[in-house]
């Protein structure tokens, strides 16, 4: 029988949020320090990698000790154990659960039309909101210390991720319900953003439109270190291009990268250990060949039930040609992952999908347990939830064995992701606002606006503290990342780099 839902008037919705900020005060996330009891974080690695295919585990460590920010990205587990003990005021969203700022990027619209939004769903979860904003904002504290950035100039992207994120809570409590589950941040409007942003970090853009639209789209956080015309153009130029590159990211470029033609039909390529065919995984997984080819119809078949009825009919206009196990990410290597080509009219009508294990949430071993017993429907449907627009052909299936689950969408559909690592001091601020905004949106969609905003006020004390615990944790990310990689020059733990 449906749960009643309660409707409380919108002085009730305020008062809400207003108790919870009585009881739990914005500012009551500064001085983080880590628990006493606190697990140790290569220990959690390990637990992790008891359920992933041994070949690759060396791979994830690999990837993750490439710097302090691609270990903090596989360090989700660990971030974890140690939100379950902050303080929270008792505004439950739907988590994305690993809210880094890698985790956020375009891709393309059923109309075809490039969003940005945050692109990963592993972990999702409802929970405290919180939890994704400190994920998010230590993230951009961590990559600005891994970018050279002042320490001056990496609170101040910081603190503009977080004012980004209770100002648009503001923006979203505001407005009506439709109008809030229709917002999104579509090229266009990340262009106009870009060029009014960097209009400003010049110089020249400064005292042109009005006060509210600089805050909104081009406000440089005090103390950011400006930039001069020509790298304005070039980070202008530079959106362009990544533009142009996602544009060009579908099937069709996935077909001429990832497969061979032989004898007059597509294959996938070899590339072990990143890509292993069908043909020669039969060793991997202790099946034959045929018996492989069955599974994979199988699921296939789980997976098509899942989608809506005239989708489900699409799909069925494609055939299976080949598949692939693919390594994808820093945090999710190791965990199974494929890729899958199929043709529809002929050889020059691919499609490719992306087919993932999911596995619990990161979060469940503190929060509740998810209420979906398919882990790949918490993911898919986590991320219809927190998203502006989600992938037609996002669906799930269940393994072959009893504790195996997966989710199914398409491997290029317009996605691009930015360079982090590239990026300059004002280039992340402008980065750590849009995510910020997008963050309060996908959080808007699921949660209470109008409590969450009046939880947050509108002073600054929020945004102070969760800068203050960034600092503090990319502290502990910098001491977790120097043991977890003393843990490999002791060969407690392999790894293979550059792969």
């Amino acid at each position: 029988m449906p749960t009643k839902v309660q409707h409380l008037s919108l002085d009730e919705r305020k008062a809400r949020g207003l108790e919870a900020r009585a009881r739990v005060s914005p500012d009551s996330h500064e001085g983080w320090r880590p628990a006493p009891d606190r697990p140790d974080p290569v220990a959690l690695i390990e637990e992790q990698n008891l359920r992933r295919d041994a070949d690759l585990v060396p791979v994830r460590h690999g990837r993750m000790m490439a710097s302090p920010f691609t270990f903090y990205r596989g360090a989700a587990k660990i971030m974890a154990e140690d939100l379950a003990k902050t303080p929270t005021a008792g505004l439950e969203v739907q988590l994305c659960g690993d809210a880094h700022l890698s985790n956020f990027g375009v891709y393309a619209s059923p109309e075809r039309t490039l969003l940005f939004d945050i692109n990963d769903f592993d972990e999702t979860l409802p929970g405290p909101f919180e939890y994704d904003v400190k994920r998010l904002a230590a993230s951009l504290m961590v990559a600005a210390q891994n970018n050279g950035c002042s320490e001056s100039d990496a609170r101040a992207i910081t603190k503009a991720c977080a004012t980004s994120y209770r100002e648009a809570m503001a923006e979203f409590a505001a407005m009506k319900t439709l109008d809030v589950w229709y917002a999104r941040t579509a090229e266009e409007q990340i262009k106009e953003s870009v060029n009014a942003f960097f209009a400003g970090a010049d110089g020249k853009g400064k005292g042109k439109g009005s006060k509210k639209d600089k805050t909104k789209l081009a406000g440089e956080p005090a103390g950011m270190s400006g930039m001069t015309p020509k790298q304005v153009k070039e980070a202008q130029k530079r959106f362009e291009k990544n533009a142009l590159k996602a544009h060009s990211r579908n099937s069709d470029q996935a077909l001429s990268k990832l497969s061979e033609e032989v004898d007059g039909r597509y294959r996938i390529t070899s590339v072990p250990p990143v890509i292993v065919p069908a043909r020669e995984l039969h060793a991997t997984y202790g099946l034959q060949p045929g018996a492989l080819e069955e599974v994979v119809v199988d699921l296939f078949r789980d997976y098509r039930s899942t989608l809506r009825p005239d989708l489900r009919q699409l799909l069925e206009r494609f055939e299976i040609i080949d598949w692939a196990r693919k390594v994808v990410g820093v945090g999710s290597v190791g965990t199974r992952a494929f890729i899958v080509l199929l043709q529809g009219r002929d050889r020059g009508d691919p499609l490719f999908l992306q087919v993932k294990e999911a596995t619990r949430s990161v979060l469940e071993g503190t929060l509740r347990k998810s209420r979906f017993k398919q882990a790949g429907e918490r993911v898919v449907q986590g991320q219809r939830l927190m998203q502006a627009s989600s992938d037609i052909f996002l669906g799930w299936s269940k393994g072959v064995q009893a504790d195996r689950y997966f989710y199914w969408r398409q491997l290029r559909d317009m996605k691009g992701s930015a360079l982090v690592e590239l990026m300059a001091p004002a280039t992340l601020a402008f980065y750590a606002r849009t995510c910020g905004w997008t963050l309060a949106r996908a959080h808007a969609r699921s949660g209470d606006a109008v409590s969450i905003a009046a939880y947050l006020g509108e002073d600054d004390a929020f945004d102070k503290s969760i800068t203050d615990f960034s600092v503090r944790y990319a502290a502990q990310n910098d001491q977790d990342f120097a043991d977890f990689t003393k843990a490999i020059s002791s060969n407690r733990i392999d790894a293979i780099q550059q792969v």
